[in-house]
């Protein structure tokens, strides 16, 4: 490669000498011709630098490189670059003519905006001192017009106060001149308009005249609402109102007095006239209302003739259940309650009847019974606001005040249809110090409940021990006692008026839950050694009875919305994750969800020692069942006489097997033995009430069948498999096999699953292998050996039933037979 100062020289001409300037002039040029190579800018910049150099080294390295041939480029760059460096001059010449252009023109436009701003300066100083002057005049006349202009706006202010006076006193004056004329109609709707400028003044600051409009308002309310009452009061009591009877026994009311007509017809009139005044009454009249502890719904007070028609009765009420009367007891809660129950059943039809027409004829879309029975709760409130906190802390008091609060809810709702919106005795239960009393004592007896059932002599006995179609699950009495419990609490709390209130009672529930499977838990440790007891079965029914009905629980509407209102909570307070908040929303999971799983844990457990349990003893039965030898087995022969079961009998017939069965190949001695010690585990799990026999039905009750981690039938059928792996047959020996599979154990099961030998399928399998024809197994034998591991071998075991076993362990089982033929080999 060129040194990089030769390289610089490539473009002089050879046989020249350069003078100073020739040669300044020249490396000027290759500045400019390498500029527009390697772009003008950044040449510049590098040349700036003092970078030049390099960057020329660098592009003769790349262009030319250790190659000298290479050189040959030299002319075509050295073309290149000149032709650059003249679109360089080019541009460079342009540049220079039109900057000077766009520079005088930028500052001709600056001195014509210079001039245009001196004159703009010039006008503001002018105008600034025109207005100055302007306004100096001009404020005398302005202080002359203000001090006019506030006087007419204080005149305009006193004529409309004025007037305000006047229309106050032309409606006072019609009012009392209607009243002269006996014209109450017409006085009751001029009322209405004064109540209604009354309403449009509230914004007003003029104290003296809402007071005056107030007042005015007050005195003619009162005098027309003395008089209508008076009036109404009559006719109520032409009716003989109130109804102290109910409507079967009452003569009057109902029936058609002397004059009926006229008096009903006085009703109505005097009931429209009392509805005029209900906006009057509403304004001056200050509604009763319980403390705000107790969270009452807002509602609009009882309209004005009920209220009337209310009086009598809240006297009765207030005589008899207040002070020191004989009938204010306060054990006596139901005295009271059914006294209001009684009311409002006595005075429905009349209510319906007479008094509801005429509302609907009014146009306010009211229901007279409704507003009846709304009038009468308050009383039965206040009555409950007073008399709690006498006996919060009396447990059975309490206890019985809820029970009687709860049924008296239920009539109102259930016969009288009292919407559960409106106040009523849930809110006063929902009153935070009652409420927790409540919970407590609500605890406190369903636990004495629950020591009660689980120690009656009748705790693990199904109430319907004898009616199989009735009780398939064999439910015991402490279970079902239970489950009704849980039930009944649901009942009491589902009315509640806060969801808050009703997720406290469910937390109760699933408490109590819990605790009744901790109980379990505890008795069934007691009964553990024998885990196909009697107590022992009564208890895993017990467990799969609650589990069933709280998944079925789960599902219910009521408990659905807990679940929303669950949700709403545990978001708010980030108490669960987002996964767990997911599973909430989407249903996946359910408010029961805990308790059922740990009920499902408990009977898993409980399921798994029965199953250890008959296992280890069928397993241990069956040692004497594998070291039978079945190689030297004819094929007629008969076996030892058959093994009776109980007190006579043979096993097939025991089990439900055809006689004639038994009668052709009976079952081996060391078989009837295991198959014996297995007919009695299930019938001991039958007597002792074990709803689990019938376990299989469901895909989770099949898991259960087959026992924890595949023991249980899978370990059984392992077992038996060993044991077929352990012998040799002949003919006679797997016709045997077969046998005491086919028609003794696979049948013991139907009773419990559709298709017990699908629970064996390994020893269903190899006594298929045992028992083909010697030529079905030459050829069978001859394919595996030829297509080990191929898609024919498959195929093969296929075609004569073979599914589940390996290609090895059918050739281990056709290497167990002896009855091959002679062939040679």
């Amino acid at each position: 490669m060129l040194p990089a100062a030769e390289i610089g020289k490539v473009p002089a001409a050879p046989c020249c000498s350069e003078s100073g300037n020739e040669r300044k002039d020249v490396e000027e040029k290759n500045d400019i011709n390498i500029a527009a190579l390697f772009g003008n800018e950044q040449v510049s910049e590098d040349t700036d630098n003092g970078d030049l150099t390099s960057y020329v080294s660098a592009f003769i390295e790349k262009e030319v490189g250790n190659d000298l041939k290479s050189l040959k480029k030299l002319d075509k760059l050295i073309e290149q670059m000149t032709e650059n460096k003249m679109q360089l001059e080019e541009q460079v010449l342009t540049i220079s003519s039109e900057i000077p252009k766009r520079i005088q023109s930028a500052l001709k436009n600056a001195e014509e905006s210079k001039q245009f701003l001196n004159q703009f300066l010039e006008q503001e100083t002018h105008l600034f001192s025109s207005i100055n002057s302007h306004l100096l005049t001009a404020q005398p006349w302005m202080e002359d017009l203000g001090a006019m202009i506030n006087q007419i706006e204080e005149i305009e202010r006193h004529l409309a106060y004025l007037k305000w006076i006047s229309q106050i006193e032309e409606l006072s004056d019609n009012i009392q001149q209607y009243l002269m004329t006996n014209n109450v109609p017409e006085a009751a709707s001029t009322l209405v308009s004064m109540v209604e400028l009354d309403i449009k003044l509230q914004e007003s600051s003029c104290a003296h005249l809402l007071a005056f409009m107030r007042a005015t308002v007050k005195f003619w309310h009162k005098i027309l609402k003395d008089k209508l009452t008076s009036d109404f009061e009559e006719v109520l009591a032409q009716l003989h109102w109130p109804f102290i009877t109910p409507p079967q026994s009452q003569t009057v009311g109902l029936s058609r007095p002397a004059g009926a007509p006229e008096i009903y017809s006085n009703l109505e009139t005097l009931f429209c006239q009392l509805l005029k005044l209900q906006t009057s009454d509403e304004l001056l009249t200050e509604p009763k209302q319980l403390p705000e502890k107790y969270c009452l719904p807002a509602s609009p007070s009882v309209i004005l003739p009920i209220q009337i028609m209310l009086t009598p009765l809240q006297k009765r009420f207030r005589y008899h259940f207040r002070g020191n009367r004989q009938t204010n007891v306060i054990s006596k809660p139901e005295w009271y309650l059914a006294q209001v129950l009684m009311w409002i059943g006595n005075h429905t039809q009349f209510l319906d009847e007479k008094i509801q027409p005429i509302l609907d004829k009014v146009g306010p879309s009211v229901n007279a019974r409704l507003e009846f029975s709304r009038g009468l709760m308050m009383l039965v409130l206040e009555k409950l606001a007073a008399d709690i906190p006498c006996l919060l802390y009396d447990d059975n008091l309490f206890c019985h005040l809820v029970d009687e609060v709860l049924l008296f809810e239920r009539e109102l709702h259930s016969l009288y249809g009292y919407p559960s919106t409106f106040a009523n005795c849930m809110h006063i239960l929902s009153e935070d110090t009652c409420f927790q009393r409540w919970l407590t004592v609500e605890r406190k007896f369903a636990l004495q409940k629950m020591d009660s059932m689980l120690s009656s002599e009748a705790a693990w006995i199904s109430q319907y021990k004898d009616i199989t179609d009735v009780d398939e699950m064999k439910v015991p009495d402490c279970a079902e006692t239970f489950m009704t419990l849980l039930l009944v609490i649901t009942d009491r709390y589902k009315n509640l008026p806060t969801a808050s209130r009703k997720l406290q009672f469910l937390e109760l529930q699933k408490d109590l839950v819990d605790d009744f499977r901790i109980r379990l838990t505890q008795v069934m440790k007691e009964e553990t050694r024998a885990s196909l007891g009697f107590r022992y079965c009564a208890i895993l029914n017990a467990v799969n009875y609650i589990s069933t009905v709280l998944a079925d629980w789960a599902d219910n509407v009521f408990f659905l919305q807990l679940q929303q209102a669950a949700l709403e909570v545990f978001a708010e307070n980030n108490t669960l994750s987002k996964l767990q908040l997911g599973q909430l929303a989407s249903m996946e999971s359910s408010v029961f969800d805990d308790m059922i799983n740990l009920l499902e844990r408990l009977k898993h457990d409980m399921l798994t020692r029965q199953v250890d349990h008959v296992f280890r003893e069928v397993k241990d039965a069956a040692k004497l069942y594998k070291k039978e030898r079945r190689c030297g087995l004819g094929p007629s022969q008969v076996a030892v006489a058959a093994v009776a079961v109980g007190a006579g009998g043979d096993v097939p017939v025991q089990l439900g097997l055809p006689a004639a069965a038994h009668r052709e190949r009976p079952l081996t001695p060391a078989g009837g033995a295991a198959l014996l010690l297995l007919v009695h585990s299930l019938l001991a799990g039958a007597r002792g009430e074990a709803g689990c026999v019938h376990l299989p039905r469901s895909k989770q009750e099949r898991a259960a069948f087959r026992g924890p981690d595949g023991k249980g039938t899978c370990d059984t059928n392992c077992s038996l498999f060993q044991i077929v792996l352990a012998n040799h047959f002949n003919e006679g020996g797997a016709a045997q096999l077969q046998f005491d599979m086919t028609r003794n154990l696979f049948p013991l099961f139907s009773r419990y699953c559709k298709r017990p030998e699908n629970y064996f399928k390994h020893v269903k399998e190899a006594c298929i292998v045992l028992n083909l024809n010697i030529g079905s197994a030459l050829l069978l034998k001859d394919v595996l050996q030829s297509a080990s591991g191929q898609p024919p071998a498959t195929e093969a075991l296929n075609e004569v039933g073979i599914y589940k076993l390996a290609q090895q362990d059918v050739e281990i089982l056709l290497n167990l037979r002896t009855n091959w033929p002679n062939t040679g080999k």
